[in-house]
């Protein structure tokens, strides 16, 4: 399955999270990093689950000091992440240049003071999109049909 995908995370404390070419610093709350996966989204949501993985992505090197609390799958053929993170910038402080190599956007990754969970249903419903909440690579794989 095809599709853009939200993770909502939470970070305990202020964090210098260091990846292999940059450093950002972080302050404690909820972040929500907007990705796609335009081969399988099941299999990249729950790679990130996994607490056992390859650093590869910024958002590896965040969750190995955060806690990812749930995630939000989108499926859909277009590629949509770039359009939700426009969207969710608008309620969101951005970390600059966190995420988004490969889109016109200057990051993945907001920060929220509270739970996002509400805005987050808002501009899914407000965009009429499909989306599905999970909370484990478990959920991830039941809702592509994989066990």
């Amino acid at each position: 399955m095809k599709g853009s995908y939200f993770l909502v995370i939470r970070l305990a404390g202020d964090r210098n999270v260091r990846t292999k070419a940059r450093e950002f610093p972080l302050r404690a709350g909820y972040y929500v990093y907007v990705g796609s996966a335009m081969n399988s989204l099941e299999k990249r949501v729950a790679r990130h689950f996994s607490k056992e993985k390859k650093l590869h992505w910024h958002i590896d090197y965040l969750l190995r000091e955060a806690e990812l609390l749930r995630a939000y799958l989108i499926p859909s053929e277009e590629r949509l992440e770039e359009r939700l993170s426009l969207e969710v910038s608008r309620f969101g402080e951005p970390v600059e240049g966190f995420g988004a190599g490969d889109v016109k956007v200057s990051t993945n990754l907001y920060r929220f003071g509270k739970e996002p969970d509400a805005v987050l249903v808002g501009i899914l419903d407000r965009l009429g999109l499909k989306w599905k909440r999970v909370k484990s690579a478990e959920e991830v794989m039941e809702f592509g049909g994989r066990k």
